[in-house]
C-alpha cells in the first residue's frame, strides 16, 4: 500500500484513482446505520428499538467488521419516537461502549419527525465522537403503516408530508455545538447543491479537515442514485475530504459497492433499507455488514478497524467514554 493511500484525496481524479489501485486503496470504514427514527419492528423484525437491543445488535456488526456506528437512541415511553433527552442518549452510548470496546459512536442530530432544535442537539451531551449533521432541508412524502398491538406502543397509520426547513442559521448552529464540543461533523450531503452550505461553514471555521462527507443517494428530494451522480458529487468536495456513500432501500447494494469500487467507504444497515435481497427481509445488522466486508475483500480492499477508521478521520485515538 503506498504512503498516500490513508490520505485525504479527490475520489474525481483518474490519476489518483489508478495510482490507489495500483499501490494500494485505503482499508474501508464499515459505518452501521443501525436503527434510524422512523421505521421500527413493524417494517422489519430485526430493527432495534431498545437501548438493550441496539448494544446487541450494533454489537454482532462490530464483530463482523463495523468499525463505525450511527444510531438513533429511541423513546422508551414511545419506542417510535427518538431519544429527546441527554440521559436517554447517554444510557444508548454507554450500552455500547460497553459491548463495542473500540467502535466509533456516531449519534444523530436527524432525530424523528418531530423535534424542535434543542431536542435535536441532546445527543452531543451523551459525548459522541461524531454527529451527523443535515446540510439541506429535509422534505418528504410518504405514508407510515399502522404498528399493530403486537408491538410494543402502537399507533395508527401516519400519513406524512412536510418539511425539516434546515437552513444556513441553524447548520452553522449545530456545527458549531459540536466543534465546542469536540465531536466530528458527519456531513449530509443529499445534492451537489449541499457543496456551498460545506464551504461556508469551512469559511466560518466551524469544520477543519479531514472532512467527514457522506453522499446520501436516493433518499426524497435527494439526487438520484446513479453512477453519473456520484462521479459528478465526488469531485466538487474540498480538498481534505473522506467520502462516505449510503443508498436506500435496494440503492444500497449498488452504491456501497460503487463507493467500494471507488476508494470511498460505506454506509450499510437496517436504517436504510430492512432486505437483503429482492422479497428476503435482511435477517440482522450483522448480516449487512458481512456482506460489505465480503465485497470489499472481493475488491482486493481491506476493512478499516476502529483504530484506522479513527486515523482517517483524525480522531482521537482513544474512546470516548460515557460514565
Amino acid at each position: 500500500m503506498t504512503e498516500t493511500a490513508h490520505e485525504p484525496w479527490n475520489y474525481g481524479d483518474p490519476h489518483a484513482y489508478m495510482e490507489r489501485v495500483a499501490g494500494g486503496m485505503p482499508p474501508v470504514i464499515i459505518c452501521l446505520a443501525s436503527n434510524g427514527g422512523i421505521q421500527g419492528k413493524e417494517y422489519n423484525d430485526a430493527l432495534p428499538e431498545t437501548a438493550e437491543e441496539l448494544a446487541d445488535s450494533v454489537g454482532e456488526a462490530y464483530d463482523a467488521g463495523a468499525s463505525m456506528v450511527h444510531i438513533h437512541a429511541r423513546n422508551p415511553e414511545t419506542l417510535w419516537k427518538g431519544a429527546t433527552t441527554p440521559e436517554l442518549w447517554l444510557d444508548a452510548n454507554r450500552r455500547l461502549r460497553e459491548r463495542c470496546p473500540e467502535i466509533i459512536i456516531n449519534n444523530t442530530t436527524g432525530g424523528d419527525l418531530w423535534m424542535d432544535d434543542e431536542q435535536r442537539l441532546s445527543c452531543l451531551d451523551a459525548n459522541p465522537e461524531v454527529a451527523s449533521l443535515n446540510l439541506a432541508p429535509d422534505m418528504g412524502k410518504f405514508r407510515l403503516k399502522p404498528r399493530g398491538e403486537e408491538y410494543t406502543h402502537p399507533r395508527p397509520a401516519i400519513d406524512y408530508d412536510d418539511c425539516v426547513p434546515f437552513s444556513y442559521r441553524q447548520i452553522a448552529h449545530f456545527a458549531a455545538e459540536m466543534k465546542d464540543r469536540g465531536i466530528k461533523p458527519e456531513l449530509e450531503t443529499y445534492h451537489p447543491g449541499c457543496g456551498w452550505v460545506i464551504r461556508d461553514l469551512i469559511a466560518q471555521g466551524l469544520i477543519e479537515p479531514p472532512y467527514w462527507v457522506q453522499t446520501v443517494m436516493g433518499y426524497q428530494t435527494s439526487s438520484w442514485p446513479t453512477v453519473d451522480n456520484v462521479v459528478n458529487m465526488v469531485r466538487e468536495f474540498p480538498e481534505g475530504s473522506v467520502w462516505l456513500c449510503s443508498g436506500i432501500g435496494p440503492h444500497q447494494l449498488p452504491m456501497t459497492t460503487l463507493a467500494t469500487l471507488m476508494g470511498g467507504h460505506v454506509r450499510v444497515g437496517l436504517e436504510d433499507n430492512i432486505y437483503y435481497r429482492r422479497g428476503e427481509k435482511v435477517r440482522s445488522n450483522r448480516q449487512l455488514v458481512e456482506r460489505a466486508v465480503r465485497i470489499a475483500h472481493e475488491l482486493n480492499r481491506e476493512v478499516a478497524t476502529p483504530a484506522q477508521a479513527r486515523e482517517m478521520l483524525g480522531l482521537s485515538p482513544t474512546p470516548s467514554q460515557h460514565d
